[in-house]
């Protein structure tokens, strides 16, 4: 038998919705906090027949706290809440991977995917740094970078930018240097790409920057626990 009750639920979930879409916007801390991930972790898509972008984030088992912490910050652009990714090793156990969660496809996201994203066709290229970058990476996004792809080591903070070409990682030092005057070098890792890196002073001015946004269970990034 046909679960009608269900299906209607479904249905009007659907319409609700879509009128919601309609007047859905982005406030000044979410597109912060998608600019920060974007930098590191989070990624977008446009389906193969799609025409708006959406945006994900998945992290592993340890950072559940992390994931849904960024949930509650995207949670009114979000089907469902973060769920846990399963795979199967090669004799067919399952088991878990990490968290992670979805927005909607939205214009909104698009217009920030067409920035970050090169594209020829519906074929989707590399993430890129955009050149008007500096206009957008606030302390809280660079703490959200920072929380993704920062790594703290005797004092030192380093940044995995592995993704980046070299004319971007300049760019990045000269929104640093104008943004938060703090000067960060790089160094090439092995055939990996680039690393940016603080040496222990200007590491100091970085935490100062972003110390407020830090969620607890990431404080180790910037050396505190």
């Amino acid at each position: 038998m046909v679960n009608t009750v269900g299906s209607c639920e479904n249905k009007h979930w659907q319409k609700k919705w879509l009128c919601l879409k309609k007047d859905m916007t982005l406030t000044s801390l979410q597109r912060s906090f998608i600019i920060g991930s974007l930098l590191g972790d989070g990624t977008m898509r446009v389906g193969e027949r799609g025409i708006n972008a959406n945006f994900k984030i998945e992290h592993g088992l340890k950072q559940k706290e992390y994931v849904f912490w960024k949930y509650e910050i995207l949670k009114n652009l979000v089907y469902t809440e973060p769920k846990m990714s399963m795979r199967n090793d090669p004799v067919g156990n399952t088991y878990a991977k990490s968290w992670w969660f979805r927005t909607i496809r939205h214009p909104i996201f698009t217009e920030i995917y067409n920035r970050f994203y090169t594209r020829d066709g519906y074929r989707v290229g590399r993430k890129i740094v955009p050149e008007d970058i500096g206009t957008n990476l606030d302390a809280f996004a660079l703490a959200v970078w920072i929380m993704d792809d920062g790594c703290y080591s005797n004092g030192n903070i380093d940044i995995s930018t592995y993704s980046f070409q070299l004319s971007e990682i300049h760019l990045l030092q000269k929104v640093f240097e104008r943004n938060f005057n703090v000067r960060i070098g790089y160094h090439k890792d092995r055939d990996k790409g680039y690393r940016m890196y603080c040496n222990k002073s200007e590491t100091q001015k970085l935490v100062r920057a972003i110390c407020p946004y830090i969620v607890p269970s990431m404080m180790y990034k910037i050396g505190s626990h």
